[in-house]
Order: C-alpha cells, then structure tokens, then sequence
C-alpha cells in the first residue's frame, strides 16, 4: 500500500526528521469501514495515535472514543464529542481513576472481574458496565490473551454481579488481538458472544451493546521476516457482518455494535522522514560480515513495533543503484534498538551515506504515543499533519 501524494509530497519537502499524518488518509479510512460494517459505531482506540488532530478529525465524523486513563478521558473531552461516545475501555482502573472518570461524566465502563464492578459500584454509582471476555489471540501479532478478560462463566459472575450492586450490566466485549490476520479468530469470538448471549438472556441480563474491539488490521508494513502482510480483510469484515446479524437477532434486547479500531485508521496514514546515521559492514561473533544501517530513529521515538514489524523504506535518491542486505537499527545505545537480524534483512543501498533522507512508510500506529521523553538524548519525533479536509 502506497501513501497518497499529498504525504509523498510532504516527505520529499522536509529537511528535519519529523512523522507525517495524512488526515484526509484516515478520513477516507473511516468511511470504508463504516461503509463495510454498516450500523457499527466507532470508538478509536486513541492509544493508536494520541494526536489532537487526528482525533478531532475522527470526531468531526461521527467516531468516539475508547479511553484508558483519565487523562485520555480528558483529551477525547476536547474534541466535543457527546460524553456518550467515550467509554473507559481499560478493565484496570484504581479508585482514584473511576472517581476521576466518573466526575469528568464517563458513565461506560469496562470490566473483568468482581472486585472491579465492586468499585465502580461505590465510585461510579448507576454507571453502565461491559465485560470483556479473554479470547486466545490466535492469529495475531501481538495476541493480548494474558492481561485482560474474563472467562464466559465469570462474564456471567460479573454483570449478575453488576446487577445487584445498581450498575447497568450493559454488553460484552472482546478483542482478539492487535493486528489479527485471521478470520477464524472473530468467527470463534462470535460464537462465543453468542452463547453468553443467551445465557445472559435465560438470567435475565438483557444486553444493549456488543464491543467486538480492536484488532483489525492494517496493510502497509512487512512482518519481520520481511514479507508483505496480507490479512484476509474482505473475509474478516463478512465474519463480522454475519455475526453482527446474528447476534441481534439472537439478543431478546435490541443491540448496539461497536468497534476500537486503532491502527487500522491510522497505520497506513503516516510516515516518517528520517536520516542514516550510518552504513558499517563488520565482522560478527560468527565470522561472518553483516552490513548494518543506522537511522535516526528507531524503537525508542517512532518505531516501537519493529519486533514484530518491519516498517516498508524508501530511499529516494538511490533508484538503481546497487542494494546490500543489512540489519535496520536506531541510533540508542541499546541492543533491542534493531529488527530482529536473525529473522531476516532488508536491502539497503550500498551508497547510502550518512545524512541521506529514508522515508519509512505505514508508521502511523504508535509511533508517537510510546515515546514520552528522549532516550538516550534522541528526541521524540515532531508530527505535522496535512490535509483535513471538512
């Protein structure tokens, strides 16, 4: 997948290392999928991409928010979105955050467990809770299976529990992994909200929403043996359509869909303009000699994912030249600042020399939210964003 013109352009222009957000990319973006899950609401994953204009650019067309701190809470607020398109999405919440959540008006709360609706309970009083469910992760790139979710049997613990403490046991929840490139993992998720469902329904706990989270997936980059991703998305969004249908028709309430996308909005639409720091070729512990190349930035401030990625390069001003596979790393002094070398290499221009520009292309998820402060000395990235059209 190729970045628009527009960000294409902007890369050739720079002369700093900064990340580009195409926001006329991720409007576009938003509308396919809410044009291939008709009905669904969006609540953007805002931990994807924490920038104030992409989030008020996905505002502006109808998206809400899932939130997992108060202080996301409060810049979701910013945008003007209804209170009723943000929900706490985060099952692990102090006292302070639901006090703090519950006075700034969020009334939606993720859960996993009794102890948790207990607090909510005392905190949030009234609120509406949904329980998130454990899913396998199967199937994806980062599988999310350990920290989060409850089994079927303690859903049903938990929104009872929900009930008799005056809480609004309002949906279920899943997620079946960020970036998933499988089918089957939403068809096994489906089947089994379906059966909680009517579980739920022979109990008496008449659900109004169903969260089936995030995890779709985006296109642009390589896995890290350097292979195109090639999720099955046509197939993926059928799954959903069809369990959409089936699921409310099974439901003895009327319900409500949602969806958490994160980095399939925002992956595709950014890219960064950095720099080679250097091209070494040295002898490694084995004998053999290995090229390396250096950029400007790396895991710690723009390319976090590059354990389990490998972000697409672009060398412009090296077309045709001679290319060399080389080990891709950032400038820190820390090991982990690399692809993983033993997966596989990337072809790197034998010619390029320190300061020539690299675009590296689809890295819109992320990379600014896990970089908080310089490490090492290497600041984080600036963004600009373009395009936003009404």
């Amino acid at each position: 997948m190729r970045e628009g013109t527009a960000i294409r352009a902007a890369l050739a222009d720079a002369t700093d290392d900064r990340i580009f957000f195409d926001l006329d990319g991720i409007a576009a973006q938003y509308a396919k999928l809410i044009s291939e899950l008709p009905g669904i609401q969006v609540r953007f994953a805002m931990k994807a991409c924490p920038v104030d204009e992409v989030l008020d650019c996905l505002a502006r067309r109808g998206a809400g928010f899932d939130a997992a701190s108060p202080r996301e809470i409060e810049q979701a607020i910013r945008t003007g979105v209804p209170l009723d398109r943000i929900h706490y999405g985060n099952t692990i919440k102090s006292d302070e955050n639901i006090a703090d959540a519950y006075r700034m008006g969020i009334r939606d709360f993720a859960t996993d467990s009794v102890e948790d609706v207990a607090a909510i309970a005392r905190l949030a009083p009234g609120a509406r809770v949904f329980c998130r469910l454990a899913t396998s992760g199967d199937g994806a790139l980062w599988g999310l299976s350990q920290k989060f979710g409850c089994s079927a049997d303690d859903a049903v613990r938990v929104l009872e529990a929900a009930r008799a403490a005056g809480l609004t046991p309002s949906g279920l929840s899943v997620h079946v992994g960020s970036q998933q490139m499988t089918s089957e993992a939403w068809q096994s998720a489906l089947d089994e909200l379906a059966d909680l469902v009517a579980v739920l329904n022979e109990r008496g706990i008449l659900l109004d929403t169903v969260n089936l989270g995030g995890g779709l997936p985006a296109l642009g980059c390589l896995d890290k043996h350097g292979r195109p991703l090639d999720p099955p998305l046509d197939k993926i969004f059928a799954v959903l359509r069809e369990g959409m249908q089936r699921l409310g028709e099974q439901s003895a309430s009327p319900l409500e869909f949602l969806m958490e996308p994160g980095r399939h909005l925002v992956a595709d639409h950014g890219a960064i303009r950095a720099r080679v720091s250097r091209l070494s070729a040295r002898r490694q512990r084995d004998g053999e000699r290995q090229h390396w190349l250096y950029l400007s930035c790396g895991k710690f401030n723009g390319l976090y994912e590059m354990d389990e990625l490998q972000y697409r390069l672009e060398f412009p001003g090296h077309a045709g030249g001679r290319y060399v596979p080389a080990v891709i790393a950032g400038p820190t002094c820390d090991s982990d600042d690399a692809y993983d070398y033993e997966a596989g290499l990337v072809q790197v221009p034998e010619g390029a020399a320190s300061g020539d520009p690299v675009w590296v292309h689809s890295c819109g998820a992320y990379a600014v939210g896990y970089t908080t402060q310089g490490f090492n000395g290497f600041d984080p990235l600036p963004y600009t964003c373009i395009g936003g059209s009404k």
